[in-house]
């Protein structure tokens, strides 16, 4: 970690009301309104799933901590699309 990284970003993730598996994550606990109107429209009625205490030495899930913290400091927020999941399908085979 350089010397001009923060020990520590905040950040609240809230889940979206319009979307399956996706995720907002917020600089600032009540950032929602500042955010631009399409993706507003896009995410719905955010609901806050959690906060953390992000840091370049704890990895997410599924983002990568870097990008996210970059983007908080940058924009304020950043958007986790859901992931690209591939159906598994009944054949009809019997099995």
């Amino acid at each position: 970690m350089s010397r001009t990284e923060p020990a520590s970003t905040p950040c609240w993730i809230y889940r979206s009301s319009n979307k399956d598996e996706m995720y907002l994550y917020l600089a600032r606990e009540e950032g929602f309104d500042e955010l631009p109107e399409p993706l507003k429209r896009l995410f719905g009625t955010p609901t806050l799933v959690m906060n953390l205490q992000l840091t370049h030495r704890r990895p997410l899930a599924r983002e990568d901590v870097a990008s996210v913290i970059s983007a908080l400091d940058e924009q304020g927020y950043y958007l986790q699309m859901p992931p690209k999941l591939e159906p598994r399908l009944y054949e009809g085979d019997g099995i």
